[in-house]
């Protein structure tokens, strides 16, 4: 790759799509999270009996109960209601789940309905 490429693709990169998390299957919330909270520093943004939400300096990690709540990748997108119908969550973010080409469950989450 020419340098001329690496600026091109520096140049390009606020284009690009945002992860905004990563949510894993836990059988105990509570037990992971206090694993996490003793293992890195992170912030709890919320937590429940089902779900809790981990901020890192540079993502957000959802634990999940996998009966409750798929494990997911989510993606910000500014026109996600292109992808289906947007459920509001209890936290106000509103988005849809779809399937990706393999069946793993991916997240949309609207861009707008997320607080920096």
């Amino acid at each position: 790759m020419t340098n001329t490429a690496n600026r091109q693709e520096t140049s390009n990169f606020d284009l690009l799509d945002k992860i905004d998390h990563v949510a894993i299957a836990v059988d105990d919330v509570a037990k992971a999270v206090d694993w996490y909270r003793e293992t890195f520093k992170c912030e709890i943004e919320y937590q429940d009996k089902t779900w809790a939400f981990l901020r890192f300096e540079n993502i957000k990690l959802a634990l999940v109960v996998p009966n409750q709540h798929p494990p997911h990748l989510a993606f910000l997108h500014e026109n996600a209601d292109q992808f289906g119908n947007l459920k509001t969550h209890r936290d106000g973010t509103r988005s849809v789940y779809i399937a990706d080409s393999a069946g793993n469950a991916v997240e949309i989450v609207a861009k707008d309905s997320v607080k920096d």
